[in-house]
């Protein structure tokens, strides 16, 4: 069984089904969705890195791929002038966008969840699955193995970046409305790593469930300090928040 790491003050170490800090306590990690993106810009160095002095354990951030082949880091299929990443090369992007690779540097020694999108009804769909099968690799190449995942709504990114990269480990995101027990079988059968249902889904009993089959749950996307104690208090592995300030404080782990 794969085992995530932070590090820094109060080292945690996540398993599936296995979260302890430093004392032996069972420990909740809090990942910073799109970075500290109150007071910074989403998906930039500097919400990563505000991310990190706030405390964060981890990031999520979302990963497209330009027409050039190159991954960055940005939520929408297009910039906010409607041009579609898929139709610019990476030398044509803003300077506040970052690179995959950048966005992975700046977070070394956090945990990364690197959701892929990839999806059908945007431009630039490629059903080759290119972007998850890149990001697989640059996550392996760049020794971060032990405190990633390569995540997707896409059953079929994820097991590509399983096929390219089988030492990476992968998360399926779910919506509120999928039937999770059907979800998580479907995500233990094919070899994948993690469950992210949205928060509304999460339940002790499917926490339970998720962990009696070895893999890890993270719970998308919660702010309200009452409902992440309650997602903590199940069991789940990590909330995904906006709020990383937050979540630490209603955890009493605020530094």
């Amino acid at each position: 069984m794969s085992s995530l790491r932070t590090l820094g003050e109060g080292r945690l170490l996540v398993c599936a089904g296995r979260r302890k800090g430093r004392g032996g306590e069972k420990v909740t990690l809090v990942l910073a969705h799109r970075g500290m993106s109150t007071t910074q810009r989403e998906n930039t160095l500097a919400a990563f890195a505000a991310a990190r002095h706030v405390g964060a354990d981890g990031v999520e951030l979302d990963v497209r791929r330009t027409a050039d082949g190159a991954l960055v880091v940005h939520h929408d299929p297009a910039l906010d002038d409607g041009s579609p990443l898929s139709a610019l090369r990476a030398s044509e992007l803003p300077a506040w966008l970052p690179t995959l690779e950048a966005a992975l540097e700046e977070c070394r020694g956090l945990v990364v969840d690197a959701e892929v999108k990839n999806l059908v009804t945007e431009p630039g769909f490629d059903p080759e699955e290119a972007a998850a099968r890149q990001t697989a690799a640059l996550v392996a190449r760049m020794g971060m193995v032990g405190s990633a995942f390569v995540s997707s709504f896409s059953m079929t990114a994820i097991d590509a970046a399983r096929e390219a990269e089988p030492s990476v480990r992968t998360a399926w995101l779910t919506l509120a409305a999928y039937d999770q027990a059907d979800a998580l079988a479907l995500a233990a059968a094919r070899g994948h790593a993690a469950v992210q249902p949205s928060h509304e889904a999460v339940t002790p009993e499917l926490v339970a469930a998720t962990h009696r089959r070895g893999l890890a749950l993270h719970a998308w996307t919660v702010d309200d300090p009452a409902r992440i104690r309650y997602v903590a208090d199940c069991g789940a592995d990590a909330v995904i928040t906006n709020r990383p300030d937050v979540a630490l404080d209603a955890l009493g782990r605020r530094r």
